[in-house]
Protein backbone atom coordinates (compact mmCIF):
# COMPACT_ATOMS: atom_id res chain seq x y z
CA UNK A 1 0.00 0.00 0.00
CA UNK A 2 1.58 3.23 -1.10
CA UNK A 3 1.82 6.38 0.93
CA UNK A 4 -1.19 8.11 -0.69
CA UNK A 5 -3.43 5.13 0.11
CA UNK A 6 -2.33 5.19 3.71
CA UNK A 7 -3.06 8.91 4.00
CA UNK A 8 -6.46 8.44 2.39
CA UNK A 9 -7.35 5.63 4.77
CA UNK A 10 -6.17 7.65 7.72
CA UNK A 11 -8.27 10.59 6.59
CA UNK A 12 -11.32 8.38 6.17
CA UNK A 13 -10.73 6.97 9.65
CA UNK A 14 -10.45 10.45 11.11
CA UNK A 15 -13.63 11.50 9.31
CA UNK A 16 -15.39 8.40 10.62
CA UNK A 17 -14.24 9.08 14.16
CA UNK A 18 -15.36 12.70 13.89
CA UNK A 19 -18.69 11.67 12.45
CA UNK A 20 -19.27 9.13 15.17
CA UNK A 21 -18.16 11.69 17.75
CA UNK A 22 -20.46 14.34 16.31
CA UNK A 23 -23.39 11.96 16.21
CA UNK A 24 -22.68 10.82 19.75
CA UNK A 25 -22.36 14.41 20.87
CA UNK A 26 -25.60 15.37 19.15
CA UNK A 27 -27.33 12.41 20.77
CA UNK A 28 -25.92 13.40 24.17
CA UNK A 29 -27.02 17.03 23.74
CA UNK A 30 -30.50 16.07 22.59
CA UNK A 31 -30.91 13.50 25.36
CA UNK A 32 -29.61 15.89 28.03
CA UNK A 33 -32.01 18.71 27.21
CA UNK A 34 -35.05 16.47 26.77
CA UNK A 35 -34.55 14.08 29.68
CA UNK A 36 -36.86 14.97 32.61
CA UNK A 37 -34.87 15.87 35.72
CA UNK A 38 -36.02 15.16 39.24
CA UNK A 39 -35.00 18.10 41.45
CA UNK A 40 -35.64 19.56 44.91
CA UNK A 41 -36.62 23.07 43.82
CA UNK A 42 -40.28 22.46 42.96
CA UNK A 43 -41.45 24.73 45.80
CA UNK A 44 -38.81 27.36 45.15
CA UNK A 45 -39.38 30.63 43.32
CA UNK A 46 -36.63 31.28 40.78
CA UNK A 47 -36.46 34.96 39.88
CA UNK A 48 -35.07 36.17 36.58
CA UNK A 49 -34.41 39.88 36.49
CA UNK A 50 -34.83 42.08 33.45
CA UNK A 51 -31.73 41.94 31.26
CA UNK A 52 -30.44 38.59 32.53
CA UNK A 53 -28.61 36.79 29.73
CA UNK A 54 -29.22 33.25 28.52
CA UNK A 55 -26.05 31.86 30.04
CA UNK A 56 -26.84 33.41 33.42
CA UNK A 57 -30.34 31.92 33.27
CA UNK A 58 -28.91 28.48 32.50
CA UNK A 59 -26.52 28.86 35.44
CA UNK A 60 -29.44 29.74 37.72
CA UNK A 61 -31.36 26.67 36.56
CA UNK A 62 -28.24 24.57 37.12
CA UNK A 63 -27.89 25.91 40.66
CA UNK A 64 -31.51 24.85 41.28
CA UNK A 65 -30.75 21.32 40.06
CA UNK A 66 -33.03 21.63 37.02
CA UNK A 67 -30.18 21.60 34.49
CA UNK A 68 -27.52 18.95 35.07
CA UNK A 69 -25.52 19.55 31.92
CA UNK A 70 -25.36 23.31 31.27
CA UNK A 71 -23.00 22.84 28.32
CA UNK A 72 -25.46 20.59 26.53
CA UNK A 73 -28.23 23.15 26.94
CA UNK A 74 -26.01 26.00 25.76
CA UNK A 75 -25.00 24.02 22.66
CA UNK A 76 -28.61 23.07 21.92
CA UNK A 77 -29.85 26.65 22.18
CA UNK A 78 -26.96 27.87 20.01
CA UNK A 79 -27.53 25.27 17.31
CA UNK A 80 -31.30 25.75 17.24
CA UNK A 81 -31.01 29.55 17.45
CA UNK A 82 -33.44 29.62 20.38
CA UNK A 83 -33.33 31.00 23.90
CA UNK A 84 -33.04 34.61 22.77
CA UNK A 85 -36.58 35.50 23.88
CA UNK A 86 -36.34 34.44 27.53
CA UNK A 87 -38.49 36.69 29.68
CA UNK A 88 -37.93 38.11 33.13
CA UNK A 89 -40.22 37.11 35.99
CA UNK A 90 -40.74 34.76 38.89
CA UNK A 91 -40.94 31.09 37.98
CA UNK A 92 -41.71 27.78 39.66
CA UNK A 93 -40.66 24.53 37.98
CA UNK A 94 -42.38 21.24 38.70
CA UNK A 95 -40.39 18.07 39.28
CA UNK A 96 -39.54 16.25 37.12
CA UNK A 97 -39.06 18.67 34.23
CA UNK A 98 -36.64 18.65 31.33
CA UNK A 99 -34.22 21.55 30.81
CA UNK A 100 -35.86 22.25 27.46
CA UNK A 101 -39.33 22.41 29.08
CA UNK A 102 -37.95 24.84 31.65
CA UNK A 103 -36.55 27.07 28.90
CA UNK A 104 -39.83 26.95 26.96
CA UNK A 105 -41.69 27.92 30.14
CA UNK A 106 -39.48 31.00 30.43
CA UNK A 107 -39.96 31.79 26.73
CA UNK A 108 -43.74 31.73 27.25
CA UNK A 109 -43.38 33.87 30.39
CA UNK A 110 -45.38 31.40 32.50
CA UNK A 111 -44.59 33.31 35.64
CA UNK A 112 -45.83 32.36 39.09
CA UNK A 113 -49.18 34.01 39.78
CA UNK A 114 -51.41 33.66 42.79
CA UNK A 115 -55.03 34.82 42.96
CA UNK A 116 -57.11 36.68 45.48
CA UNK A 117 -60.85 37.28 45.10
CA UNK A 118 -62.65 40.25 46.62
CA UNK A 119 -66.42 39.57 46.79
CA UNK A 120 -69.00 42.20 45.91
CA UNK A 121 -70.20 44.13 48.94
CA UNK A 122 -67.00 43.92 50.98
CA UNK A 123 -66.05 47.16 52.70
CA UNK A 124 -62.45 48.30 52.88
CA UNK A 125 -62.00 46.80 56.35
CA UNK A 126 -63.02 43.37 55.05
CA UNK A 127 -60.87 43.87 51.95
CA UNK A 128 -57.81 44.71 54.07
CA UNK A 129 -58.45 41.63 56.17
CA UNK A 130 -58.81 39.43 53.08
CA UNK A 131 -55.68 40.79 51.38
CA UNK A 132 -53.62 40.30 54.53
CA UNK A 133 -54.87 36.75 55.08
CA UNK A 134 -54.70 35.58 51.46
CA UNK A 135 -51.55 37.28 50.18
CA UNK A 136 -49.46 37.75 53.31
CA UNK A 137 -47.90 40.82 51.73
CA UNK A 138 -48.76 43.16 54.56
CA UNK A 139 -50.72 43.23 57.79
CA UNK A 140 -54.40 44.06 57.89
CA UNK A 141 -53.53 47.43 59.43
CA UNK A 142 -51.01 48.18 56.68
CA UNK A 143 -53.48 47.34 53.92
CA UNK A 144 -56.14 49.43 55.66
CA UNK A 145 -53.72 52.35 55.79
CA UNK A 146 -53.24 52.10 52.02
CA UNK A 147 -57.01 52.36 51.51
CA UNK A 148 -57.01 55.69 53.34
CA UNK A 149 -55.03 57.35 50.54
CA UNK A 150 -57.71 58.74 48.22
CA UNK A 151 -55.34 60.37 45.72
CA UNK A 152 -55.63 57.44 43.28
CA UNK A 153 -59.29 58.25 42.60
CA UNK A 154 -59.33 62.04 42.95
CA UNK A 155 -59.41 62.52 39.18
CA UNK A 156 -62.99 61.24 38.94
CA UNK A 157 -64.17 61.60 42.55
CA UNK A 158 -62.41 64.63 44.03
CA UNK A 159 -64.47 64.73 47.23
CA UNK A 160 -63.76 61.21 48.49
CA UNK A 161 -62.17 60.74 51.90
CA UNK A 162 -60.71 57.29 51.24
CA UNK A 163 -60.96 54.44 48.75
CA UNK A 164 -64.16 52.93 50.16
CA UNK A 165 -66.32 51.87 47.21
CA UNK A 166 -63.50 52.24 44.68
CA UNK A 167 -61.70 48.96 45.42
CA UNK A 168 -63.48 47.04 42.70
CA UNK A 169 -64.62 43.51 43.64
CA UNK A 170 -62.94 41.04 41.31
CA UNK A 171 -60.26 38.34 41.14
CA UNK A 172 -56.71 39.67 41.01
CA UNK A 173 -53.48 37.96 40.00
CA UNK A 174 -50.28 38.76 41.81
CA UNK A 175 -46.72 37.48 41.84
CA UNK A 176 -44.17 37.14 44.65
CA UNK A 177 -42.84 40.57 43.69
CA UNK A 178 -46.21 42.35 43.67
CA UNK A 179 -46.28 44.99 46.41
CA UNK A 180 -49.24 45.81 48.66
CA UNK A 181 -49.42 49.21 46.98
CA UNK A 182 -49.67 47.57 43.56
CA UNK A 183 -52.52 45.33 44.71
CA UNK A 184 -54.55 48.28 45.97
CA UNK A 185 -53.74 50.29 42.84
CA UNK A 186 -54.89 47.38 40.65
CA UNK A 187 -58.28 47.42 42.37
CA UNK A 188 -58.70 51.16 41.81
CA UNK A 189 -57.56 50.80 38.20
CA UNK A 190 -60.16 48.08 37.69
CA UNK A 191 -62.85 50.40 39.02
CA UNK A 192 -61.80 53.09 36.53
CA UNK A 193 -62.00 50.55 33.71
CA UNK A 194 -65.52 49.54 34.69
CA UNK A 195 -66.83 53.04 35.42
CA UNK A 196 -66.61 54.34 31.87
CA UNK A 197 -66.82 57.99 30.74
CA UNK A 198 -70.32 57.15 29.46
CA UNK A 199 -71.33 56.23 32.99
CA UNK A 200 -69.85 59.49 34.30
CA UNK A 201 -71.99 61.33 31.74
CA UNK A 202 -75.05 59.38 32.85
CA UNK A 203 -74.34 60.37 36.47
CA UNK A 204 -74.38 64.03 35.43
CA UNK A 205 -77.67 63.52 33.65
CA UNK A 206 -79.13 62.24 36.92
CA UNK A 207 -77.77 65.26 38.75
CA UNK A 208 -75.38 63.08 40.75
CA UNK A 209 -71.63 63.08 41.23
CA UNK A 210 -69.61 59.94 40.65
CA UNK A 211 -69.19 59.60 44.40
CA UNK A 212 -72.95 59.84 44.93
CA UNK A 213 -73.56 57.15 42.31
CA UNK A 214 -71.00 54.84 43.93
CA UNK A 215 -72.54 55.54 47.33
CA UNK A 216 -76.01 54.71 46.06
CA UNK A 217 -74.68 51.59 44.32
CA UNK A 218 -73.01 50.43 47.54
CA UNK A 219 -76.37 50.65 49.33
CA UNK A 220 -78.04 48.71 46.52
CA UNK A 221 -75.28 46.10 46.79
CA UNK A 222 -75.94 45.66 50.50
CA UNK A 223 -79.74 45.60 50.26
CA UNK A 224 -80.38 43.51 47.12
CA UNK A 225 -79.85 39.78 47.34
CA UNK A 226 -81.61 38.85 44.10
CA UNK A 227 -79.95 40.28 40.96
CA UNK A 228 -83.14 41.40 39.24
CA UNK A 229 -84.18 43.44 42.28
CA UNK A 230 -81.20 45.80 42.13
CA UNK A 231 -82.90 48.34 39.81
CA UNK A 232 -86.03 48.18 42.00
CA UNK A 233 -84.06 48.88 45.18
CA UNK A 234 -82.29 51.73 43.42
CA UNK A 235 -85.66 53.15 42.36
CA UNK A 236 -86.88 53.21 45.98
CA UNK A 237 -83.82 55.19 47.07
CA UNK A 238 -84.11 57.60 44.12
CA UNK A 239 -87.84 58.13 44.80
CA UNK A 240 -87.13 58.84 48.47
CA UNK A 241 -84.35 61.27 47.57
CA UNK A 242 -86.71 63.12 45.23
CA UNK A 243 -89.29 63.46 48.03
CA UNK A 244 -86.78 64.36 50.72
CA UNK A 245 -87.58 61.21 52.69
CA UNK A 246 -84.91 59.51 54.83
CA UNK A 247 -83.42 56.57 52.99
CA UNK A 248 -83.74 54.42 56.14
CA UNK A 249 -81.27 51.76 55.03
CA UNK A 250 -80.03 49.37 57.73
CA UNK A 251 -76.60 48.78 56.12
CA UNK A 252 -75.78 52.47 56.55
CA UNK A 253 -76.05 52.47 60.34
CA UNK A 254 -74.23 49.15 60.39
CA UNK A 255 -71.38 50.82 58.51
CA UNK A 256 -71.46 53.67 61.02
CA UNK A 257 -71.00 51.07 63.76
CA UNK A 258 -68.10 49.52 61.83
CA UNK A 259 -66.43 52.92 61.61
CA UNK A 260 -66.90 53.30 65.35
CA UNK A 261 -65.36 49.82 65.87
CA UNK A 262 -68.56 48.98 67.69
CA UNK A 263 -70.51 46.60 65.47
CA UNK A 264 -71.46 43.37 67.29
CA UNK A 265 -73.24 41.63 64.42
CA UNK A 266 -76.72 42.52 65.69
CA UNK A 267 -78.50 45.01 63.39
CA UNK A 268 -81.36 45.27 65.89
CA UNK A 269 -79.07 46.62 68.60
CA UNK A 270 -80.66 49.95 69.65
CA UNK A 271 -77.34 51.77 69.96
CA UNK A 272 -76.56 51.03 66.31
CA UNK A 273 -79.91 52.32 65.08
CA UNK A 274 -79.74 55.49 67.17
CA UNK A 275 -76.07 56.33 66.57
CA UNK A 276 -75.73 59.93 65.45
CA UNK A 277 -73.60 59.57 62.34
CA UNK A 278 -73.75 61.04 58.83
CA UNK A 279 -73.90 57.42 57.68
CA UNK A 280 -77.09 56.68 59.61
CA UNK A 281 -79.76 57.28 57.00
CA UNK A 282 -82.54 56.80 59.55
CA UNK A 283 -81.47 60.01 61.28
CA UNK A 284 -79.71 62.00 58.56
CA UNK A 285 -81.55 62.75 55.28
CA UNK A 286 -79.96 62.25 51.90
CA UNK A 287 -77.15 59.96 50.82
CA UNK A 288 -74.32 59.12 53.21
CA UNK A 289 -71.10 61.10 52.65
CA UNK A 290 -69.52 58.15 50.86
CA UNK A 291 -69.89 54.50 49.88
CA UNK A 292 -70.38 51.84 52.55
CA UNK A 293 -68.89 48.96 50.56
CA UNK A 294 -67.52 48.01 47.14
CA UNK A 295 -70.39 47.67 44.66
CA UNK A 296 -70.08 45.37 41.67
CA UNK A 297 -70.85 46.24 38.07
CA UNK A 298 -74.54 45.25 38.33
CA UNK A 299 -75.18 47.49 41.33
CA UNK A 300 -73.37 50.42 39.71
CA UNK A 301 -75.51 49.95 36.61
CA UNK A 302 -78.68 49.76 38.75
CA UNK A 303 -77.79 53.04 40.45
CA UNK A 304 -77.28 54.70 37.07
CA UNK A 305 -80.34 53.14 35.47
CA UNK A 306 -82.90 52.51 38.23
CA UNK A 307 -86.26 51.02 37.39
CA UNK A 308 -89.10 53.46 36.79
CA UNK A 309 -91.44 52.84 39.74
CA UNK A 310 -93.37 54.69 42.40
CA UNK A 311 -92.16 52.37 45.17
CA UNK A 312 -91.08 53.97 48.44
CA UNK A 313 -90.62 50.95 50.68
CA UNK A 314 -89.31 47.39 50.65
CA UNK A 315 -88.98 44.61 53.19
CA UNK A 316 -87.69 41.05 52.99
CA UNK A 317 -90.37 38.64 51.83
CA UNK A 318 -89.78 34.99 52.74
CA UNK A 319 -86.43 33.26 52.98
CA UNK A 320 -85.16 33.57 49.40
CA UNK A 321 -83.77 37.07 49.84
CA UNK A 322 -86.53 38.63 47.78
CA UNK A 323 -88.33 41.79 48.88
CA UNK A 324 -91.91 43.04 48.95
CA UNK A 325 -92.00 46.51 47.39
CA UNK A 326 -94.73 48.95 48.45
CA UNK A 327 -96.02 52.34 47.36
CA UNK A 328 -97.62 53.46 50.61
CA UNK A 329 -96.84 53.27 54.31
CA UNK A 330 -99.99 51.17 54.85
CA UNK A 331 -98.89 48.61 52.25
CA UNK A 332 -95.46 48.53 53.81
CA UNK A 333 -96.79 48.06 57.33
CA UNK A 334 -98.82 45.09 56.13
CA UNK A 335 -95.73 43.64 54.44
CA UNK A 336 -93.73 44.07 57.67
CA UNK A 337 -96.45 42.27 59.66
CA UNK A 338 -96.33 39.44 57.13
CA UNK A 339 -92.53 39.31 57.37
CA UNK A 340 -92.67 39.06 61.17
CA UNK A 341 -95.28 36.32 60.96
CA UNK A 342 -92.99 34.35 58.63
CA UNK A 343 -90.11 34.81 61.06
CA UNK A 344 -92.19 33.51 63.96
CA UNK A 345 -93.17 30.45 61.96
CA UNK A 346 -89.55 29.77 61.11
CA UNK A 347 -88.57 30.02 64.76
CA UNK A 348 -91.44 27.73 65.78
CA UNK A 349 -90.40 25.12 63.21
CA UNK A 350 -86.73 25.27 64.16
CA UNK A 351 -85.40 22.38 66.32
CA UNK A 352 -85.35 23.28 69.98
CA UNK A 353 -81.89 21.80 70.48
CA UNK A 354 -82.98 19.93 73.62
CA UNK A 355 -82.27 16.27 74.41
Amino acid sequence: MNRSHKLRNLLLFVILICTVGALSGAYWVRRSVRQPVVHNSADRIISIEQGTGTQAIIARLADAGIVRHPLALKVYLKLTNSGAALKAGDYRFSSPISPLQAIEKIERAEVVLERVTIPEGFNRFEIAQTLAAKTGKATEEEFLKLTEDQTAIENIAPTVRDLEGYLFPDTYNYSPKTTPEELVTAMVTRFEEVFTPEWATRASQLGLTVNQVVTLASMVEEEARVPEERPLVASVFMNRLALGMPLASDPTFIYAAVLAHDYDGNPNQPRHRTRLSPYNTYLVPGLPPGPISSPGRASLEAALYPASTDYLYFVVNGTSGRHKFSRTAAEHDAAVIEYRRQQRELRDRAPSGGN
